[in-house]
């Protein structure tokens, strides 16, 4: 009898412990269970963030790009623009150097343009004239006294080695091929015949000229010493025609 109240008494001990172990496992079945649902949905909001923002991050990536390849782009012109410049300047300096070369080329032409009497001779210069000295009667030659091609001759060379652009005698244009012959008390310039006196007209550099002419022991006093009176002024205006116009 005592066994059987004994186990009568240890059944319903056990059947409390089985209970309470199924609600311990129940109770870590719904944490675990509420563990994975928040999870997920957790996950699933992220997941919906994430998509949500997607367009934005795609539209600023694409700015950045955009912007790096603006860059890129930029570098590129200014390189391309560098090497224009640098053609710029040199076209510059080629054109500079030619603008200069063709003034020279210019100047060139127009100063044999005037040598050669196709061109009108104007501007400023020097008008010289030549006389026969005064009649000595102590002197039995006249020629001693007598202006003659030799001095014309002397005077020439002087102006056009001082620069004289042009020169006339009596109004007549000298040609770089022009003669000079003397008859007597007259003189003949490319079959015109001239009298005493003689005016010398050149167009150059006015300073330069009568510095030249007044050299010591230069041509004027070669001149004075052969008893030939001579005359120099200054002229702002001398103005002679183109030898075709002659």
């Amino acid at each position: 009898m005592m066994n059987s109240e004994n186990n009568n008494k240890k059944q319903p001990k056990k059947k409390s412990i089985l209970l309470s172990r199924k609600y311990i496992a129940l109770l870590i079945v719904c944490i675990i269970t509420g563990f994975i649902i928040g999870f997920s949905y957790n996950l699933s909001k992220d997941k919906r963030t994430l998509s949500s923002a997607s367009p934005q991050f795609e539209q600023e990536n694409q700015y950045r790009e955009d912007l790096i390849a603006k860059k890129e782009r930029n570098k590129e012109l200014a390189e391309e623009l560098a090497q224009l410049e640098d053609k710029i300047r040199a076209y510059e300096k080629q054109f500079s150097s030619n603008e200069a070369q063709y003034e020279q080329n210019r100047q060139d032409a127009e100063q044999l343009r005037l040598l050669l009497g196709l061109s009108a001779g104007v501007g400023q210069g020097i008008k010289v004239t030549l006389r026969d000295g005064d009649y000595n009667s102590n002197t039995t030659n006249p020629n001693e006294y007598i202006v003659h091609e030799s001095h014309i001759f002397k005077l020439l060379n002087e102006l056009k080695i001082a620069g004289a652009e042009a020169i006339s005698i009596n109004g007549q244009r000298l040609k770089p091929n022009s003669y000079i012959i003397c008859n007597g008390p007259v003189i003949t310039v490319d079959g015109q015949q001239y009298p005493a006196p003689f005016v010398v007209e050149a167009v150059g550099n006015q300073e330069v000229l009568v510095s030249s002419l007044e050299l010591s022991g230069g041509v004027f006093d070669q001149l004075i010493n052969e008893q030939i009176v001579v005359t120099v002024e200054k002229s702002d205006l001398i103005e002679m025609k183109t030898i075709s116009d002659e």
